[in-house]
């Protein structure tokens, strides 16, 4: 038998600590993949993306998960049992990473698996929706309760000059008629001044104008500021562009509310 020496037991070591490495990152890249959705979620939502598409892929972050603990305990195990023959002197033989041959192909399967999941695979050429076949609601988170974001909406109106012709309680009536609503208050604002010239170039205006802003609480706690796209109402009544700065207001203001 050959005495085993120290270099034998570091080189032992080092293998066991880059088979550590390549597990926890194996556990780690599993982790974002399977909550990269959620990432892409928060960014839609700041650029006011309410229809975002879910991306990402539990299952597969699940394998690489799994896969990045087999390769923590095997190794545990490959090393216990290296530094044992070792301290015996026993001899160790020819040596196949077979587990690591099967993790390199088993990676390559879930890379292309991922590739082809996450790219976008359209029937044919790319069209633009026009406006109109949009919902034409813009929605931005706001960092403050409903109440908070509707006085500071008020606030920045009246600082302008910009009457409030009214605040509807949605959620008040609700629960005066029976019924469990979260809270959600439309504001209804605007100036003659700026509206009447875009009702006289298309009366059918009207309908939308007064200018509105909803604000109201999602489901999990958020609170959200909606309103209706000025590219979507130019395009619905067929305002001239001359006129558009009379009612592109509102996002500057629905941002500054809830900052």
């Amino acid at each position: 038998m050959t005495p085993s020496n120290l270099s034998d037991y570091l080189a032992a070591e080092r293998t066991l600590l880059a088979w550590v490495r390549t597990g926890l990152a194996l556990a780690g890249f599993g982790f974002v993949i399977a909550r990269f959705g959620l990432f892409l979620q928060a960014m839609g939502m700041e650029r006011g993306d309410s229809k975002l598409a879910p991306a990402g892929s539990p299952w597969m972050g699940a394998v690489l998960i799994l896969l990045g603990a087999l390769a923590l305990f095997w190794s545990a195990w490959r090393y216990v049992r290296l530094t044992g023959a070792l301290a015996r002197g026993a001899p160790l033989g020819p040596h196949r990473s077979i587990l690591a041959v099967l993790l390199a192909l088993l990676l390559g399967v879930l890379a292309l698996s991922l590739a082809i999941h996450l790219a976008p695979i359209e029937s044919g050429p790319t069209k633009e929706k026009p406006v109109s076949q949009n919902s034409g609601i813009v929605t931005v988170p706001s960092r403050h309760s409903v109440e908070e974001t509707l006085q500071r909406l008020q606030e920045i109106l009246a600082a302008k000059g910009v009457k409030v012709f009214a605040v509807i309680d949605h959620s008040g009536e609700a629960e005066k008629a029976g019924f469990e609503m979260r809270p959600c208050k439309l504001l209804i604002f605007g100036n003659p001044k700026a509206g009447t010239p875009l009702m006289l170039a298309s009366p059918s205006t009207a309908l939308d104008l007064p200018l509105k802003i909803l604000v109201w609480e999602r489901s999990d706690g958020a609170v959200l500021i909606s309103y209706n796209d000025a590219a979507w109402l130019q395009q619905r009544h067929a305002l001239p562009a001359e006129l558009m700065g009379n009612v592109s207001v509102t996002p500057a203001l629905a941002a500054k509310a809830g900052e």
